[in-house]
């Protein structure tokens, strides 16, 4: 499934990337600390963890940043192409940010050792407020795709820019990396040739990165409260999958930030190498929440309002309707002649345009379980309707021949795709079809339901 390869790439790539900001974070605060003669063991540790940050959020994360824009751009190359005709000179923007970033801290790598107190500090502040600003400007643009504000009227970019979950994202993943740092500093010292009473205060410095998180209570629920209602809703509640991922994401930082205050502020415990693992995979669970929660948030939309997860606009799906999605569909199944009537044939390709970005067949997310305790006709109606049936779904976008063609495709595969297979044209069955889309219309469901309400 495409949709879940960029989410478990992009989940890593988003726990690296905050590590390199909350680890410029850490080691400026360091060498501040060693200049000022309070810490004299900081610039031993700061040369030590800088290296850790080169070889696992430079270089790793390097390539998985270069693998998040190939399999975007493999998995929606429509939503990768408005956000970057939108935001092209904010990307330019950030990318000079990040180059800066990558030069400053390889200079440090290079030359550190080399370099007086003063001249230290410097680059590693310069380092610091590069990656930050390199958040600052991505930042602006992932948080357009949930709540693309004002710009949904006027097409600003400074008001999809600056949209309304802006600000709370932006402190957020601050606090964020500044903690991840805290987490990977723990087990660089505990691993580093230190002495006890050193290491014990190097923690113990090292633990200040994570006090802000007391902050990040308040900071998600004005999030949350950011978010659109019907988003919200999903979050709360309405979907499980997102509900369990909230609930894993805050349990695990309550979990950090607990030990954080009690173990390492409060009674400045030392703690081991295999606590300090633990706590980085804490860390490492509640990004995957809160990534999980940002991405599902916006469904059924890739851009709110403006974008349909299967990359198709809300103006588009009534053309769909009429024309077919599929009619003017230049590019050949592999192994057609697997399929056993042209009917299940255009119900492949129907899936293909339409499901495949978030659906398999039958493995993960798969189009076979989940209809597998409908009967035939529930399948038509549920797919007619499907934006009611599932409200985080777009809306059909496409014939009733199409529809029926997508339910045979699915009762074909569910038989462990027979060689023989009946073919079903029933004009009472497509007219029954075309009534059901009508009901549905081409609006979102939240949109639908808010309506009934009024």
């Amino acid at each position: 499934m495409k949709g879940l390869v960029i989410g478990g790439l992009g989940i890593f790539h988003v726990f690296l990337a905050q590590f390199a900001i909350g680890g410029g974070v850490l080691m400026t605060y360091f060498e501040w600390l060693s200049g000022k003669g309070k810490l004299p063991s900081a610039r031993r540790f700061t040369s030590g963890y800088f290296k850790v940050l080169v070889l696992v959020s430079f270089v790793v994360g390097a390539l998985t940043g270069v693998g998040m824009w190939f399999t975007s751009i493999q998995t929606s190359p429509r939503t990768i192409g408005l956000m970057v005709d939108t935001f092209h000179w904010v990307w330019a923007t950030e990318w000079t940010f990040f180059s800066l970033e990558v030069i400053a801290g390889y200079c440090f790598y290079r030359y550190g050792d080399r370099l007086d107190g003063r001249s230290r500090l410097f680059l590693l502040g310069l380092y610091t407020t590069a990656a930050w600003f390199s958040l600052f400007w991505i930042n602006g643009i992932l948080s357009w795709q949930l709540t693309p504000g004002a710009w949904l009227e006027s097409g600003n970019l400074w008001a999809g820019f600056f949209n309304p979950t802006f600000w709370p994202s932006l402190f957020f993943r601050t606090f964020a990396a500044m903690a991840i740092a805290a987490l990977v500093a723990a087990l660089v010292i505990s691993v580093s040739p230190f002495e006890r009473d050193e290491q014990k205060e190097l923690l113990h410095r090292a633990a200040h990165l994570l006090a802000p998180m007391a902050l990040m209570p308040l900071l998600g629920a004005w999030y949350l409260f950011a978010m659109p209602k019907d988003s919200r809703s999903w979050v709360l509640g309405g979907s499980p999958a997102m509900s369990m991922f909230f609930g894993l994401g805050a349990g695990a930082s309550l979990l950090v930030g607990l030990y954080a205050l009690f173990g390492l502020l409060l009674r400045r415990l030392y703690i081991n190498s295999a606590t300090a693992s633990l706590l980085i995979v804490l860390g490492f669970v509640a990004t995957a929440g809160g990534e999980f929660v940002r991405e599902g948030a916006r469904k059924p939309f890739t851009v709110r309002e403006t974008l349909y997860s299967n990359a198709m606009t809300p103006a588009e799906i009534l053309t769909l309707r009429e024309q077919g999605s599929v009619t003017h569909d230049p590019y050949p199944l592999r192994d057609a002649a697997d399929y056993p009537n042209d009917q299940v044939l255009l119900g492949a390709k129907v899936y293909r345009f339409q499901c495949s970005v978030c659906h398999t067949v039958g493995g993960v997310n798969g189009l076979v379980h989940l209809a597998g305790t409908w009967t035939e006709e529930q399948t038509r109606l549920n797919v007619a309707k499907l934006q009611h049936t599932k409200p985080f779904m777009p809306p059909f976008a496409g014939t009733p021949e199409e529809l029926e063609a997508l339910v045979r495709f699915i009762e074909w595969e569910a038989a462990s795709r027979p060689k023989d297979f009946e073919v079903t044209r029933d004009p009472a069955t497509l007219a029954q079809i075309k009534r059901w889309l009508d009901e549905a219309g081409t609006a979102p469901g939240y949109a639908a339901a808010s309506e009934k309400k009024r």
